[in-house]
């Protein structure tokens, strides 16, 4: 006889509770566990064995099967992308989730902002890093308003009137990504600090470092001899290029996330200036150009995507401000 089903479970084949199970009762035997409730007499197969998201289906009579939430949320702009939704903040804001059976996790991008390009008289300038890239899953919340902070981009320099700045930080609870820094220029208050990304260097001045698993550092401006050309700003993914006497460096490459279903790249590093010869380009992730003397300006690094700001050489010619940041979050809200 091939009627499998009418051979019952034994008893050490079946769990026994005063109550029925629950998406976090994680079943002893995976898929096909048989759970009794020695109460209502009740009995429940489990069907999915994933932990704290177990589905127990009634196989009684009743209807009862026990169903899974789901976390919601409010704050940012929301977006659905297949059973997940996605918040982005482009501005600062609030994310409060309310929470279901189903998951306390989701998973997060935060971005800071750019720093601005470098900018100093007749001499190289290096392109703005990129803002702090951060990233991870499983990130646990809790149902309160957590804040969120998105950095704006660093303040081009030039010689008229100071140095770049670095980018604001941008946070997620307790997550914070630090702004990029700015490009060097010639002179001690034109040195950039350590940043999210670090800033490119000039003849005279040394790049900055990035920060450990936010980017990396910038490239080094040519100081071999006049024409003097600043070093591209660090990107999430790669170390500004260096400069030549022939040409500005390269900023460091962004990192491409699909944390909203697309693929972008984000956080580019600025490219350094040109005295002469060929300017630095930006790096993938919205980093900008730096300058060429007396025919090309700088350009920002681009909104919301954190890139670095293009160096300038003049006040004619000055460092391009760096872009704003951005904090994503996701997380499933259905089956």
């Amino acid at each position: 006889d091939n009627s499998w089903a009418t051979i019952p479970a034994t008893a050490d084949e079946i769990t026994k509770s005063s109550s029925d199970p629950t998406v976090s009762t994680n079943p002893a035997g995976g898929v096909g566990t048989v759970f009794l409730n020695t109460t209502s007499g009740e009995m429940f197969s489990c069907t999915d064995a994933t932990a704290g998201a177990n589905v127990w289906v009634n196989i009684g009579e009743g209807t009862g099967s026990i169903p899974v939430t789901y976390t919601s949320a409010t704050g940012g702009t929301i977006t659905t992308d297949g059973s997940f939704k996605v918040h982005t903040f482009t501005t600062s804001g609030t994310f409060t989730p309310t929470l279901g059976s189903f998951s306390s996790a989701v998973e997060y991008l935060v971005i800071a902002g750019g720093g601005g390009g470098g900018g100093y008289n007749n001499s190289a300038a290096g392109g703005g890093g990129a803002g702090g890239y951060r990233t991870a899953t499983n990130f646990t919340v809790t149902d309160t308003g957590l804040t969120v902070t998105v950095g704006g981009g660093g303040a081009g320099g030039d010689v008229s009137s100071s140095p770049g700045t670095v980018g604001a930080n941008s946070v997620f609870d307790s997550i914070t990504s630090l702004g990029g820094s700015f490009g060097s220029g010639g002179g001690a208050s034109y040195i950039s600090p350590t940043g999210g990304s670090g800033g490119g260097g000039c003849e005279v001045t040394a790049a900055s470092a990035g920060t450990a698993g936010q980017g990396y550092a910038g490239g080094a401006g040519s100081g071999s001899g006049s024409p003097y050309n600043g070093g591209g700003g660090g990107g999430a993914s790669a170390v500004g290029g260096n400069s030549g006497n022939n040409f500005g460096g390269t900023g460091g490459a962004g990192t491409a996330s699909s944390i909203t279903g697309s693929a972008v790249t984000r956080a580019g590093g600025g490219g350094g200036d040109s005295n002469s010869g060929t300017l630095g380009v930006g790096g993938s992730g919205g980093g900008g150009n730096g300058a060429r003397l007396s025919a090309t300006q700088a350009t920002a690094g681009t909104v919301n995507l954190g890139g670095g700001g293009g160096g300038g050489i003049t006040t004619a010619y000055p460092g391009q401000q760096g872009g704003s940041g951005v904090v994503i979050i996701r997380y499933q809200f259905q089956a």
